[in-house]
């Protein structure tokens, strides 16, 4: 897992590099032979003449003189047309097209002598076009005059270039196609993502969705926002699609980023986060149902829609980053190395994006936004990384527990191979010790009687059987179940060890592991025996569940006792079973000793405790523990 992330790391920053260059590239000077028309003049007109004669055009009242970069010429009055006229130049051949790449409007027409040689009209609400209109050289020097109708954004404001077709076709789309391959790529890494999901565990499923629907969203709104995707497919059907899935989603994008956010950091001072979180749940939730009303009414709502999704949507996102932002800088200066990729990312996000958005509303929304662009890589590179960084630390984590767990294991084998030794020295000792003692009384009694030289014999063989009766004591002395030191446990930080070493086997095996114990539970014991007892527990029930399963772990003082429960849902034991558990050597696994749970008898035996096994076949097991409750004054005075 930890090779597909890096992999998946470089793969993303190689398509940042090759996006770059298709940037860069799109942003080189312009053939020599592609003529500039930065000057026209416009008037204004109360509707739009679709096919107009010349004499009606320069009969036009008030025509005036308007320059690429000058201010925006302000609409006398609402519904009101615009007609631009433009003089061509001198034309050299029958190849030359006329190009404007920002013209805003929703019905445009275009018209040289009072013959219309273009027409589009759209039925949705996107205001920005591009079109390439062809012209022949019998038109040289004539006059080209362009109608266009909108409900608010309106008119030509950036230059524009008349030239041969192929190498302003290939100029026009060398700039826009950037746009397309970034919207794409990141949607195709999105759904890559989404794949890939089936290899993660649960534990990090909600953080890589959440990137999942932020690379998406990102991409969507490339994809969707940019004039050459709506200048390539139908304006009537598809035009219309994809203005909605631009706004869908922006509805996505804020409430899934927030998310991620939250799952890095965590709810942020005062739930600050948790609660931006919900809000913007909640206004993409709205935005969502006023867009389906919208639809539904064929846009007779769209003045309420657009101060809803376009006007509030800019104020909150910059209202958004500002918040985030001042989390970071906290969060950076108490040294999170996370906090510092992520300011990085959203900096340079905020920098971009927030910095256009208020350039956009400064100019009453004639300016297209581009840089927002770069800002997105950027976010979306530091969003990745920490994500990768995540499941290394995971990864880590996991080698980590797997070694306390195998150290664990060995000093488990260890200790049941004590209690055998241990068993068959108490064994041994209690059988060889009674013949002994009556041996050496007979013994005892030759002695007192003989009176010959045999006696001395006789001496050494009773100075014989008391080595052999001391080896006897030794053995029964290292028999005797001990405790260990002896302290006084909390329960909860017991858990919490045990927790840590069996999540990794647990999640290994498709298992979850829940923990529900009180801090002020407190019992007398051994630290490393008490832990050896449960893992042993839990381990059989981990083992039970084959695959897919959950065990509950709770706890709760019941008049003098503590009471611990260990539930899951495994495949159980019946009545049999259940009688034999504890007995040396019994088993009802294929290869088991028995010797676990005998071990784990005889350690919650020395604590003073009780076990007691509830199972049916088919349907888990419950293992109910008590323990002599100590109370904290106890600790304290003892």
């Amino acid at each position: 897992m930890k090779s597909l992330i890096k992999g998946f790391i470089v793969f993303f920053v190689i398509v940042i590099v090759v996006l770059f260059g298709f940037i860069f590239k799109s942003s080189s000077p312009a053939d020599s032979d592609i003529i500039h028309i930065n000057h026209w003049q416009i008037a204004w007109t109360d509707h739009l003449e679709p096919q107009p004669n010349t004499e009606w055009l320069e009969g036009l009242d008030n025509w005036t003189d308007v320059r690429a970069g000058d201010d925006i010429p302000v609409m006398p009055s609402t519904g009101m047309s615009q007609w631009i006229k433009i003089q061509l130049p001198e034309l050299k051949g029958n190849s030359e097209v006329l190009l404007i790449e920002k013209i805003y409007g929703k019905h445009i027409v275009v018209n040289i002598n009072g013959v219309s040689i273009y027409e589009t009209q759209r039925k949705f609400n996107y205001n920005l076009n591009s079109i390439l209109v062809p012209i022949r050289a019998e038109e040289s020097k004539q006059t080209v005059y362009i109608g266009v109708s909108a409900n608010n954004k309106i008119g030509i404001f950036d230059e524009i270039k008349i030239g041969d077709y192929q190498s302003l076709m290939k100029d026009f789309i060398r700039q826009s196609i950037s746009d397309l391959i970034l919207g794409s790529t990141l949607i195709f890494i999105a759904v890559i993502m989404l794949f890939c999901s089936v290899f993660l565990k649960y534990v990090n499923m909600s953080m890589w969705f959440s990137l999942c629907a932020v690379i998406f969203s990102s991409g969507l709104l490339v994809l969707t926002y940019s004039p050459f995707v709506f200048w390539l497919f139908d304006y009537t059907s598809t035009g219309r699609l994809l203005v909605i899935l631009f706004d869908v989603a922006l509805f996505i994008l804020l409430p899934s980023f927030t998310f991620f956010f939250e799952k890095i950091f965590g709810p942020g001072y005062f739930n600050l986060i948790r609660w931006s979180r919900k809000f913007l749940v909640g206004y993409s939730t709205l935005c969502i149902l006023v867009l389906i009303t919208n639809e539904i009414a064929s846009n007779r709502f769209y003045n309420v829609y657009s101060l809803i999704t376009t006007q509030f949507a800019g104020y909150i996102i910059i209202f958004q980053f500002l918040i985030l932002i001042c989390l970071l800088s906290i969060y950076m200066i108490k040294g999170n190395k996370e906090a510092v990729i992520f300011f990085v990312g959203v900096l340079s996000f905020t920098l971009f994006c927030a910095g256009e958005l208020i350039w956009y509303y400064y100019n009453d929304g004639y300016y297209k936004l581009f840089l927002w662009k770069v800002g997105v890589i950027c976010f979306l590179t530091s969003l990745i990384i920490i994500l990768g960084r995540r499941f290394a630390e995971n990864h880590e984590q996991v080698v980590e527990y797997s070694k306390q767990l195998e150290m664990f294991n060995n000093e488990l084998q260890r200790s049941e191979k004590m209690e055998i030794i241990s068993e068959l020295a108490a064994s041994v000792a209690h059988e060889v010790r009674n013949p002994l003692q009556v041996t050496r009384g007979f013994l005892q009694l030759l002695v007192e009687k003989q009176q010959s030289s045999d006696k001395v014999y006789l001496s050494m063989a009773l100075e014989e059987l008391d080595r052999a009766s001391g080896i006897i004591t030794d053995f029964l002395t290292f028999a005797k179940p001990e405790g260990g030191k002896v302290t006084t446990l909390n329960v909860l930080d017991e858990f919490i060890h045990i927790e840590g070493i069996l999540i990794p086997l647990a999640n290994l095996q498709g298992g979850k592991i829940t923990v529900h114990i009180p801090k002020n539970l407190y019992v007398r014991g051994n630290s490393s025996k008490f832990k050896q007892a449960f893992i042993n527990i839990i381990k059989n029930s981990i083992e039970a569940l084959k695959g897919e399963g959950d065990i509950q772990i709770w706890g709760y003082e019941e008049t003098t006792d503590v009471v611990l429960h260990i539930k899951d849902n495994g495949e159980g034991m019946d009545e049999e079973v259940l009688a034999r558990l504890g007995e040396p050597y019994f088993s009802n696994k294929t290869k088991g000793t028995g010797l676990g749970l005998m071990v784990t008898f005889r350690i919650i035996e020395v604590m003073n405790g009780q076990i007691h096994f509830n199972s049916k076949k088919g349907t888990g097991t419950e293992v109910i523990i008590r323990f002599p409750s100590v109370k904290l004054e106890e600790n304290v005075t003892g």
